[in-house]
């Protein structure tokens, strides 16, 4: 014979009587106010992101001048979608140039949060140049031609580090399909790069050089490497 325990309810408190009483007269079930969990609060669009992007940028701002401009403007041309959140749609590109540690990878993810923060509806990307080439590299089971579709189509693109990795036929041809697709779409691209102009036209050649003169402006950061001064 199986022995079924039980244990009988502890006599409710005066108070907490008098509030079963209140909530039962308003026709509410006492027990189901007292067990319901409270609605948690909707994730924002910037915590999601925040999520995706490197530590290190987590909370990065797009401080400088231009770059500050160049959000505004892509932030009052999106069309409102349903929720009346304006969307990401044709614009320019930037492309921030300068020695290895000024900033251009903070003030590029720091742009990327100033549109979330503004309330625009972002679908984004971010990848490496090197990341791009492993990443896109033939490889058994893996549609990289799918792969490429999706970064050179998405709203906004972050393309970090262009001309730093091994050039080759490959990785210019890949480079150009991607940089032309955007080019000739106007999509919104921010695109960080050490390099001179010269230098950037030697890496990638003249076709991809001559569509990034059109399609970006251009913002040059100086000074000292901050990743060395802050070991100091």
């Amino acid at each position: 014979m199986t022995a079924t325990l039980t244990h009988a309810p502890d006599r409710l408190g005066p108070l907490t009587e008098r509030l079963g009483a209140i909530l039962t007269a308003r026709g509410i079930d006492p027990e189901a106010a007292t067990t319901q969990e409270p609605p948690s609060e909707p994730v924002t669009a910037l915590e999601l992101a925040d999520a995706r992007i490197p530590a290190r940028y987590r909370r990065a701002l797009g401080d400088h001048q231009q770059v500050t401009a160049w959000a505004q403007a892509i932030a009052a041309a999106g069309r409102p979608g349903p929720s009346g959140a304006p969307g990401i749609a044709e614009g320019p590109s930037l492309l921030i140039v300068g020695p290895t540690g000024t900033g251009k990878t903070h003030q590029a993810y720091g742009a990327i949060r100033t549109l979330l923060t503004a309330g625009v509806r972002l679908r984004w990307e971010a990848v490496t140049a090197a990341d791009l080439y492993a990443r896109l590299r033939p490889r058994s089971g893996h549609d990289a031609e799918r792969d490429l579709q999706t970064l050179a189509r998405c709203p906004l693109l972050l393309l970090d580090d262009l001309g730093a990795a091994k050039n080759s036929e490959w990785t210019e041809e890949l480079t150009y399909r991607l940089i032309n697709h955007r080019y000739e779409h106007m999509r919104p691209t921010l695109i960080t790069t050490n390099l001179p102009t010269d230098a950037l036209r030697t890496a990638l050649g003249d076709r991809i050089a001559s569509r990034l003169a059109e399609m970006t402006e251009r913002v040059i950061l100086n000074g000292p490497d901050r990743r060395r001064r802050s070991q100091n």
